[in-house]
């Protein structure tokens, strides 16, 4: 088999890099990109390491976080300017393994770009055999990492956000690839951190091809940064992306937006009370308005994803309307107590969800999907347990009307704004958005609110008038604080 030779490396003039390609990578990120963003790594990050003569790479003295990322590497072989998609495999030359490095510790210093963090002498190992790329099937091709031993990526190219013909295509359109460059596809989930001494192994296989094993060994700078530029710092946000969790980095969990605690009793009080304490606080505009619910008795509390449907124009709708789209991503992704809630502009002629996906979101344990517009295979939908918020039922399939076009952005939903992470509380009487920060006083306020009112039903019950009663004035409200103490005292 052919192997990466200084030769190669020294013919690379430009190596470019995916952000995020794979679907486990985009779940763990949780933010699923559109379309293919890039960034430039300097051709004197590049170095070759095999079992036999591994790779050694240093951690900046003073940094903290060495991030490493096993990658599949396209080799181009010959130049590649505005070909289409069809085309664009037979650009590629070779396929190879390699490891995507960086120091997080500089990310801060970048400003997008990537250059100090990724940029380092020896930051992009690539190697050691090279797979032909006329011999395999780019949909086919596995990539594997280890850390000291221990398997910690592995993952196929069968479902990749941007396959590869895809992102040469794509790319040609405004640079020419020439022969030499290197494109890094993207890295799966399992990415982390690795610490002087540590090895790190990458191989990319394809049936009984192989590159063999990528061996880098990490070694401990010595070299301090100068007085002037910027110096390494880091802070838990960065040890949480550089380790793919805070579990994985160490950290606490985050004090939950809606903890057991909240939920309970945001779930203990009508939307009727919740309403009111929202127009007492100046919140008047915060209910999605003109839906009917599958399962009208239940009541759902929990946070808000979105997804956004732009009206259909068809040249749009090849680009962003099949496969595995915007809407796909947010059914797929949405876990378990969350709330789905799509934007439809209130287009009535269409479906938004039918029985698969709405299947889907309930085995994921969504706590509902909320749509302000119509929804296909209705008597399947309506027949599960989660429930599903709807403007009609609608034969029609989604493309008639509407392209799947953005997930997790602030949306219009039923009249109302709706932000991913708002709470969502729906009953009978109607669905509420609730902002995160005024749930908790919100409700309390509300348990409070409703324990006057089963004092004041009381007393319209025992035939008392409503004036001064409801709202209490001075006279009754002293009188609901005794039968509340004596309701304590009971």
């Amino acid at each position: 088999m052919e192997q990466v030779t200084d030769h190669i490396l020294a013919a690379a003039r430009k190596v470019i890099a995916v952000h995020v390609n794979y679907p486990s990578r985009a779940a763990q990120r949780g933010r699923t990109p559109e379309q293919p963003s890039y960034f430039l790594k300097p051709s004197s990050s590049l170095a070759v390491g095999s079992a036999g003569a591994p790779s050694t790479v240093e951690r900046p003295a003073g940094c903290e976080l060495l991030g490493y990322e096993g990658e599949i590497a396209l080799i181009i072989g010959k130049p590649a300017r505005r070909v289409g998609i069809e085309d664009a495999w037979s650009h590629v030359e070779w396929v190879t393994a390699s490891n995507d490095l960086g120091v997080y510790d500089l990310r801060y210093a970048d400003k997008g770009s990537n250059l100090r963090s990724k940029g380092g002498d020896g930051f992009t190992p690539v190697g050691p055999g090279l797979i032909a790329a006329d011999t395999v099937d780019p949909a086919k091709l596995r990539v594997r990492t280890w850390h000291n031993g221990d398997l910690v990526q592995d993952d196929t190219t069968a479902e990749l956000l941007f396959p590869f013909a895809r992102l040469v295509a794509d790319l040609s359109q405004l640079l020419t690839l020439e022969e030499g460059d290197i494109i890094l596809t993207g890295t799966p989930a399992g990415a982390s951190v690795a610490s002087p001494g540590d090895v790190i192994e990458v191989e990319v296989s394809s049936a009984d091809l192989t590159t063999g094993r990528l061996v880098t060994r990490v070694a401990e700078g010595t070299t301090p940064f100068a007085d002037f530029g910027a110096r390494p710092r880091t802070d838990d946000l960065q040890r949480e992306e550089a380790y793919g969790s805070r579990e994985a980095a160490g950290l606490p969990a985050p004090a939950a937006i809606l903890s057991p605690e909240l939920k309970a009793k945001l779930e203990s009080v009508s939307t009727a009370t919740l309403s009111s304490q929202l127009r007492k606080r100046g919140l008047n505009n915060v209910s999605i308005d003109g839906l009917t619910s599958t399962r009208p008795g239940q009541r759902i509390v929990g946070l808000a994803r979105t997804l956004r449907y732009v009206p259909n124009r068809e040249d749009l709708f090849k680009a962003h309307g099949g496969g595995f789209n915007a809407q796909k991503k947010a059914i797929d992704s949405v876990n378990e107590g969350e709330i789905l809630v799509m934007e439809a502009r209130g287009e009535k002629g269409t479906g938004t969800i039918g029985d698969i996906l709405a299947l889907r979101a309930q085995v994921r344990g969504a706590a509902a999907v909320i749509t302000d517009g119509g929804v296909r295979d209705f008597s399947a939908v309506a027949a599960m347990d989660m429930p599903t918020y709807y403007a009609n039922p609608h034969p029609a399939v989604l493309g008639r009307r509407h392209i799947p076009w953005d997930t997790d952005i602030t949306i219009a939903c039923g009249g109302t704004t709706v932000q991913p992470g708002d709470i969502i509380v729906a009953d009978a009487d109607g669905i509420l958005v609730i902002p995160p920060a005024l749930a908790e006083e919100l409700a309390d306020d509300s348990i409070a609110q409703e324990r006057e009112e089963v004092f004041i039903f009381e007393m319209v019950q025992q035939g008392h008038s409503v004036d001064g009663l409801y709202p209490l004035n001075a006279a009754w409200r002293t009188r609901y604080e005794q039968w509340e103490a004596g309701k304590a005292h009971g």
